[in-house]
């Protein structure tokens, strides 16, 4: 089984989110996630992003991931989100392709991600 280094568990306290080869992979109070890092709307680094009431926030126009599942549950904001059907379109092809989903597993202090099946 193929699994990528995602660093030291002490470096992920809650709140915090960084890339592992392709995935971001974050702390939400104390639950471990690894999603896809790419947004599906621009291809915005989600290590960069944010968490927030359980989603991964994209860093660049706010569009939310359920840490859970991968789906999108809002389309981008700011001045895309204020063009007609575009951030609903965006959304629904997200929950068509969700963002991949890794397993955050903990060995000897160090985090690795393994792909999801």
């Amino acid at each position: 089984m193929y699994e990528t280094p995602a660093g030291p568990a002490a470096e992920l306290p809650p709140g915090v989110v960084h890339g592992a080869g392709r995935f971001a992979v974050g702390n939400d109070d104390g639950e471990r996630f690894a999603l896809t890092r790419r947004c599906r709307h621009l291809f915005a680094d989600l290590a960069a992003g944010t968490i927030d009431d359980g989603c991964l926030t994209c860093p660049w126009h706010g569009s939310q991931y359920d840490i859970a599942t991968g789906k999108m549950v809002r389309g981008p904001g700011g001045a895309f989100g204020a063009i007609p059907g575009l951030a609903q379109s965006v959304k629904a092809v997200a929950n068509v392709v969700p963002l991949g989903r890794g397993v955050v597993v903990e060995r000897d202090g160090e985090l690795f991600v393994h792909r999801a099946e």
